[in-house]
């Protein structure tokens, strides 16, 4: 057995930067406890380290990973929600580290899905089987925007891409005064303005337009929590429509890479694991002509593992630095 190695992971979003130890030996990781720092309090990445460092009270080893929200060009990344700046040759400097990874939040939930456990995995559907390792595994991230990421189980490579901004396709009238509702808000309208946190406030105006009321207030949080608890007529049916749509755009993507299996992530994703089982997810998601009966043969799960990115993270730097 190899001995165990410590590493510092990281989730960097633009609201927040999350922290954690990860040891890994042997293909098992184990993560420890997660600690959340607001980004605002911090001039850069380096000072909430340290501050993670002071919240834990020890000396931190030189290796760490860092999955980032935002496109990593030129080695580094301007992030978009946040003032931070990272410069990935800088951090290494400042922070005396050894060893670094850095990646793409998005693709740190594809090698989180690489390494996960089978009951980390929530049956969605089609058949409840272990995700085929001969064929691609595409994820699905629905949650501020859409995540999408071509996972190759057998060499664990994982290929992020920009599927959320793909067009939306409306399949019935409904989704078809969708499109136009939103057309006259963007021009063009991508998948992500529809099957994200977003898409919800879209459907149920298109919804109340259509039955000559009026829509909803409250910002996306109160509408989605409102939406989950059935507390809203409206609402709900507006969560019904996304849930269509949802198995639509996730059907498309996996018969783009080549159907093998599908699993869902995203902060919406685990919102909606419940209900995506109960709903015309499958049906829509299978619903594609001469490919139907390939596509319900697809296994669709979601990811439950609670810190996605950070376990990610540490998939990512085990595969690198694995001997």
């Amino acid at each position: 057995m190899s001995e165990a190695r410590e590493i510092v992971v990281a989730d960097i979003g633009g609201t927040n930067a999350r922290f954690a130890l990860a040891t890994y030996a042997a293909g098992e990781i184990a993560l420890g406890e997660p600690v959340k720092l607001p980004t605002a309090d911090f001039p850069g990445l380096p000072a909430a380290f340290r501050a993670f460092a002071d919240r834990i009270g020890r000396q931190l080893p030189s290796a760490a990973a860092f999955a980032i929200a935002g496109p990593l060009r030129g080695g580094g990344v301007q992030m978009t929600n946040s003032p931070w700046r990272l410069r990935f040759d800088e951090i290494r400097r400042d922070l005396a580290l050894e060893h670094a990874v850095f990646l793409n939040d998005f693709a740190a939930i594809g090698h989180a899905v690489g390494a996960a456990h089978e009951d980390d995995l929530r049956p969605v559907a089609g058949p409840d089987q272990p995700l085929p390792r001969d064929r691609p595994c595409t994820i699905v991230g629905p949650g501020t925007g859409l995540g999408v990421a071509l996972l190759l189980p057998e060499s664990g490579q994982v290929v992020p891409t920009e599927g959320g901004h793909i067009d939306f396709a409306p399949l019935d009238e409904v989704e078809e005064r969708l499109l136009s509702h939103l057309r006259t808000r963007f021009g063009r309208v991508s998948v992500e303005r529809v099957v994200s946190g977003p898409g919800l406030r879209a459907f149920a105006e298109t919804l109340a337009a259509i039955d000559g009321i009026a829509a909803p207030e409250g910002d996306d949080t109160a509408l989605w929590t409102r939406a989950l608890a059935g507390e809203d007529t409206l609402l709900r049916r507006a969560l019904d429509r996304f849930c269509l749509s949802l198995g639509s755009v996730t059907g498309d993507l996996a018969l783009a890479h080549g159907p093998g299996s599908v699993v869902l992530a995203g902060g919406l994703g685990q919102r909606l694991s419940e209900i995506l089982p109960q709903s015309g997810f499958a049906e829509r998601f299978a619903a594609k002509g001469r490919y139907e009966a390939l596509m319900a043969s697809v296994p669709v799960k979601i990811i439950t593992h609670p810190e996605p990115g950070l376990f990610g993270a540490a998939a990512a730097f085990a595969r690198e630095h694995s001997s």
